[in-house]
């Protein structure tokens, strides 16, 4: 059972090798120059030598690591759209390996003689499923320590391993993404046993869970740090700190909100009172970022489990 799942699917397994070795000829050039361009600009001394604090005395040395951050952004910024597509290819896993896995077998009827024989539904099951994941979860490991290793220095040089995008690409989450849209697509395979309206269901699925869990969730898995400090000192949030910034708003002494998404500087003498507006910061600190990695880890290795569950139970139904 395992030689003839192989046979069936070493094709899919071979192309999705050659698209990572494809993936790797673009990543390792450019990831190696963004890392000579780091280290020439001083930027990982610059930043060590800030500290991980979240907040920092203005100095000559945050000006100057900001002034490097942005120059190597202006360089190397656009490869953050290339970063999208790393986003994008979990989901493509599913749409074109896993919604056909069981879709195809129905809509061409070869399901019949393959459940006839004398392997049973639930080991067929079992077999290809397990085999395909086993597959997935080996090129998508390789995929995310690639893809963490290349986004490294972008992230580094701005906003930090917590915000959206950087979170998405880096540590283990990208493995959990990969097999959730491989789970989704078989589970949208026997709900919707056609090739193409299983495709565009695990499409539409992948997407509207994903979005769901990044933006209603991420930001509330544990509650976020508060900070105040006025607009007078010379207190700033720090740019080395890793911190991911919810909000940053300014408030009055009464603690009513003043100027949304904004913050103050310094006022000129004579034209704010020292005490009358506050900046507020909202965040998650920076060291968190695995913490983070675990918990949706997690929700997506919990929703791979159960979608292959109901799959299964579909599949012991399907006439």
């Amino acid at each position: 059972m395992l030689w003839l799942t192989w046979r069936r699917h070493r094709k899919p397994a071979l192309f999705a090798l050659v698209a990572s070795g494809l993936l790797a000829a673009v990543m390792v050039p450019t990831g190696l120059a963004m890392r000579a361009k780091f280290d020439a600009f001083g930027l990982g001394s610059c930043r060590a030598a800030l500290g991980t604090t979240s907040m920092i005395t203005q100095t000559e040395a945050v000006a100057r690591c900001e002034s490097l951050g942005h120059e190597f952004q202006r360089e190397f910024g656009n490869l953050q759209f290339v970063a999208v597509l790393f986003v994008v290819l979990p989901a493509l896993v599913g749409v074109f390996f896993g919604a056909p896995l069981v879709a195809r077998e129905i809509e061409q009827g070869t399901h019949r003689l393959v459940w006839t024989q004398s392997v049973s539904r639930l080991r067929w099951a079992l077999t290809t499923f397990g085999v395909t994941g086993a597959i997935t979860a080996v090129l998508a490991t390789g995929y995310a320590l690639g893809v963490s290793w290349w986004f490294e220095p972008l992230v580094a040089a701005s906003t930090g391993r917590l915000a959206f995008l950087a979170f998405d690409v880096q540590g283990i989450v990208p493995v959990a993404y990969t097999l959730f849209a491989l789970a989704l697509g078989i589970f949208a395979g026997t709900y919707r046993p056609r090739v193409v309206p299983s495709m565009a269901l695990a499409l539409a699925g992948y997407a509207v869970v994903r979005v769901a869990v990044e933006v209603l969730a991420r930001p509330r898995y544990l509650p976020a740090e508060l900070l105040t400090f006025p607009p007078t000192g010379t207190q700033t949030p720090n740019p080395a700190s890793g911190d991911w910034i919810l909000a940053q708003d300014v408030h009055d002494v009464t603690g009513r909100l003043v100027l949304p998404e904004a913050r103050i500087g310094p006022c000129p003498p004579g034209q704010c009172a020292a005490g009358d507006v506050t900046n507020w910061l909202e965040y998650q600190p920076g060291d968190r970022f695995w913490t983070f990695q675990g918990i949706e880890t997690a929700i997506f290795a919990v929703l791979t489990a159960a979608l292959v569950f109901f799959a299964i139970r579909r599949i012991r139904t399907i006439a």
